[in-house]
């Protein structure tokens, strides 16, 4: 039996229609196979949460802001340096990292490399299968938590390692061993041993990505909170309810 050939009416040519079949190309889209049941709209779904998150974050620092002065000091005295002097929460990570090795390393090179990192982290890891799902595979919450404890760990041993041996001190008679070579090496280290040990599951290239950023980030935090706290008079670690001269970094807060 014989098919008469009927042209798609999709694309037959009408005054009335207001699109048109503009190109073909080779691909797979984005949001092939993901219907209204998958898909969460920017608005106002989105926009209504993001509302609530500012609303919430508004509220909680009124209120602080009620029951805690701001904690102010008296004017700046040139010929009075503080004791400690320390650099704002934000900067306290670079400048606790300065307490371990040369500043162009601390300030410039560490700083830089992890800006590289996060620059160019989209285009190492390009699968999009998992976007956003959080921690992106089963085995992406026990790397994230492995990784996260080993570094908190690691990070506060190294911290302490160096208080109790004084590399600090010793970094004017040694600068390129004990300022440089010695930092990178440690910095190496860090990284490679949970690489080793993931590397054993054939982890895939996101697990991989998981746990390096895992690092930076708790690194970021532990060094910070390493600073702000534990950093007393003369930049040396202390508990921070034994600091001397009456310094407590709680009566900051």
């Amino acid at each position: 039996m014989a098919v008469e050939n009927k042209p798609d009416e999709r694309f037959v040519r009408g005054p009335v229609k207001t699109y048109g079949l503009m190109e073909l190309v080779r691909g797979r889209s984005p949001m092939v196979e993901k219907g209204p049941d998958d898909t969460v709209f920017s608005f106002p779904i989105v926009a209504i949460l993001e509302a609530l998150l500012a609303l919430g974050t508004i509220l909680v620092l009124g209120f602080f802001s009620l029951v805690r002065n701001a904690p102010l000091e008296e004017l700046a005295n040139p010929d009075l340096t503080t004791n400690p002097a320390k650099a704002p929460w934000y900067f306290m990570a670079l400048q606790e990292l300065l307490l371990h090795m040369h500043p162009v390393l601390a300030g410039i090179i560490v700083p830089g490399v992890v800006v590289l990192f996060l620059i160019i982290l989209p285009y190492i890891d390009t699968d999009r299968s998992d976007a956003g799902r959080w921690f992106a595979t089963p085995r992406g919450p026990k790397w994230v938590y492995f990784t996260a404890l080993y570094t908190v760990i690691a990070q506060a041993g190294l911290i302490y390692f160096d208080e109790v041996m004084g590399l600090r001190g010793l970094g004017a008679a040694s600068p390129l061993l004990l300022q440089f070579v010695g930092p990178i090496m440690f910095g190496v280290i860090l990284f490679a041993l949970p690489l080793l040990v993931v590397w054993r599951f054939k982890p895939t290239r996101r697990e991989l990505m998981l746990v390096i950023f895992t690092i930076i980030i708790v690194s970021a935090i532990t060094l910070t909170i390493a600073g702000f706290l534990f950093r007393g008079p003369g930049m040396h670690l202390y508990p921070p309810w034994g600091m001397p001269d009456g310094y407590n970094p709680w009566s900051s807060l």
